[in-house]
């Protein structure tokens, strides 16, 4: 006579107990090294915050135009000798920002402008290289799983453009007789904009990669489609948001009203169309900037209230919980971001806030991700 079972006793195939989860068909065509890719772009992941956070640092302390050349290979060498030193200070002299606003500086003072400038590149040949050797071995070892060989050589990608962008935007202050004495703001907000959503792929398939084909599969079967929709809305306004800053921080508008919540006393700051054209004033006029980027903050604000009192009827406790942790960094991001005005911008501030922005970024895609492909609890586990 057989003896009574669990009704909560995993069987096989054969229907006899089994002590371990047998490897399905979908895994096994799908599995590959999963977790050393993961790994590997969780490593490039963190790489490209530092990226984001020496680059915000690199704007705030003005060094982004101390080194007038690009050279991706040949500039992977510092200057190795004073000659050398007296040779790229010599090119930085020809370029307007030195000879409008840096003609104070001395030898010594440029160095440390551009050391700033000379890591934030040296970071990015360090990103290319780690996803090169790291693509390249996966690939030859027959190691990435399938489907995945496209998405990964799209991040790569991805950062051959950033680095083309970065130029791009380097280029538009390396003038001499234009009076530019910093770069265009349009394009610094492409190029952190690019970083972001390379940022946003990395941590999206972090998140799939961290979880085996048939869980992603049946998690499926229970998106909370609403939600998803809502917070993918968020995610497009966080963008939104993220370009607005660089355009202040491209102008130094964070630093030209620093009272709060009105602008120089008033809700509408002085003299918001001055600049002709009138296009202008939207990427070049300080008030008009940083009012735009504040009035988008409150609205970005009571949007994530709403997604947020959304997530907390999920189903899901995982779900609902990485909804209490997006409102939670909003908040800070909001706090920091008035500091941010109230003090000036001064630079530890900034970069804070700059970084926190990352933060956000991350964790709505986080929750956006468990709106798609929520973890259910069994029976056994409730």
């Amino acid at each position: 006579m057989s003896q009574k079972r669990s009704i909560f006793e995993d069987v096989n195939d054969s229907g006899s107990p089994s002590s371990s989860k047998a490897v399905g068909v979908i895994d096994k065509g799908h599995r590959g090294a999963r977790r050393g890719i993961r790994a590997w772009l969780m490593v490039l992941f963190a790489m490209v915050v530092v990226m984001i956070a020496v680059g915000g640092l690199t704007r705030l302390t003005d060094s982004g135009l101390s080194i007038t050349e690009w050279r991706p290979v040949t500039g992977a060498m510092p200057p190795m000798n004073e000659a050398a030193w007296q040779a790229e200070f010599d090119k930085y002299k020809q370029i307007d920002q030195w000879q409008i606003q840096n003609q104070w500086m001395t030898l010594a003072d440029f160095k440390q402008i551009y050391w700033w400038e000379w890591g934030h590149r040296q970071i990015g040949r360090v990103i290319g290289l780690v996803w090169a050797l790291g693509f390249a071995g996966f690939a030859l070892a027959r190691k990435i799983p399938t489907g995945w060989t496209g998405r990964l050589f799209l991040i790569g990608a991805l950062g051959g453009l950033q680095g083309a962008v970065g130029w791009w935007m380097v280029a538009s202050g390396v003038t001499s007789g234009e009076g530019m004495t910093s770069v265009a703001s349009y394009r610094l907000a492409t190029h952190l904009g690019l970083a972001f959503i390379i940022l946003g792929f990395i941590a999206w398939y972090v998140f799939l990669l961290g979880r085996e084909e048939r869980d992603l599969m049946q998690a499926r079967r229970g998106k909370e489609a609403k939600l998803f929709s809502l917070s993918t809305g968020l995610l497009h306004a966080a963008f939104v948001q993220i370009i607005l800053g660089a355009l202040v921080a491209g102008i130094d508008a964070g630093r030209s009203y620093t009272d709060w919540p009105l602008m120089g006393g008033q809700v509408i700051p002085p003299k918001p169309f001055m600049i002709e054209p009138l296009w202008k004033n939207f990427f070049e006029n300080p008030g008009l900037v940083q009012f735009i980027h504040r009035i988008w903050g409150y609205l970005f604000l009571i949007f994530a209230v709403v997604v947020w009192r959304r997530g907390r009827a999920s189903a899901h406790a995982g779900t609902q919980f990485a909804f209490n942790t997006v409102i939670a960094a909003i908040l800070v991001q909001v706090v920091l971001g008035i500091a941010t005005v109230l003090y000036a911008a001064p630079v530890h501030i900034a970069i804070v806030h700059q970084v926190m922005a990352v933060v956000v970024w991350v964790l709505i895609l986080r929750a956006r991700f468990l709106s798609h492909y929520p973890v259910t609890r069994s029976i056994r586990e409730g």
